[in-house]
Order: structure tokens, then sequence, then C-alpha cells
């Protein structure tokens, strides 16, 4: 099993996470939000990682820097920046991750390696449309839509033939 964390797909990190903040501080200010600052570490805190990171994770990381931060001043961070699309809960880890398509009204489909725990967010409009439509046949009404597949991703599956 491998220790590394790396994304399925390489990129700039970093430009990846100031490219996250900016959007952030641009929907914010659309929708009026006040991104104060413990909201937007926290942001970045998730982004930086690519790993979700629990409440308590974000936390740790908040006292290590010298914030006198608690875990209420977390959560209410954590409620704010999901409630305006720019993080996704991840139920299976009880963890966040940042969003890839913030401000965008999308079903959140996550591939969580079982192996190192990276997570990858998908956009695959086929999904959403087979899930709604399936919905619909019975009925129902779906307002929030998040599928999260377990499995194993390409790094870790080379470890496992190495082994």
């Amino acid at each position: 099993m491998s220790s590394r964390a790396l994304p399925y797909r390489p990129h700039n990190h970093d430009a990846c996470v100031s490219h996250a903040l900016a959007e952030a501080r641009a929907i914010c200010q659309q929708q009026n939000a006040r991104l104060t600052p413990t909201r937007e570490r926290v942001l970045e805190l998730i982004w930086q990682s690519h790993k979700p990171l629990g409440a308590y994770d974000v936390l740790a990381k908040l006292t290590s820097e010298g914030h006198n931060a608690a875990p209420p001043t977390v959560y209410r961070a954590l409620d704010f920046l999901q409630q305006y699309g720019l993080v996704h809960r991840i139920a299976s880890l009880n963890a966040f991750t940042g969003c890839t398509h913030a401000g965008k009204h999308h079903t959140g489909m996550f591939l969580i390696c079982r192996a190192c725990g990276n997570v990858l967010e998908l956009m695959e409009s086929s999904v959403t449309t087979a899930i709604e439509n399936a919905a619909s046949a019975e009925a129902f009404q779906p307002e929030a839509i998040t599928l999260e597949v377990a499995g194993l991703c390409p790094g870790c599956q080379a470890d496992q033939h190495h082994e």
C-alpha cells in the first residue's frame, strides 16, 4: 500500500489552490457572502490537502498555526463553505474536499481510493440524468445527489501489482 498523496491526474497544485481561492472570493462577492479570513484559511487548508480533511484535521492545522480556533468555529466555516458550493462533504469519510466546480449546481460524484485515501471529483452528466430519470419514474424529486465510489486509484493498482 502506498502512502503517496498524489492526485489521479498530475497538475500544478499551487495554481490549483490559488485558482480555487480566487474563485471562492468571486462567488462570495457575487452572492454578497462574507468570506472571512478564517473561512478562507479553512478552504485553503482543504485545497492544500490532496486527501479530504475532517473537521478535527482542520482544527489541528489551525491550532498549529497559532489560531485560537474552537470546534464550533471550524464547523461553522465548513457549513458556510458547503452552503456556497465551495466544498463537498464525503459522507463515507466524514471529511471535506474542495469542489472543482464551485458555484455550479451539480451532482457530487467521487472516486475514493480505499488504499491511499485520495478523492477525485467527476463530472458526468449522463450519470446525473440516469439518477434523475430513475427517481422521476418513482415520482421522487431529488434535491441533492452525492455519489461515492470506493476502489483503487491507478497508483495503488500499480503498487498492488508490484507486491
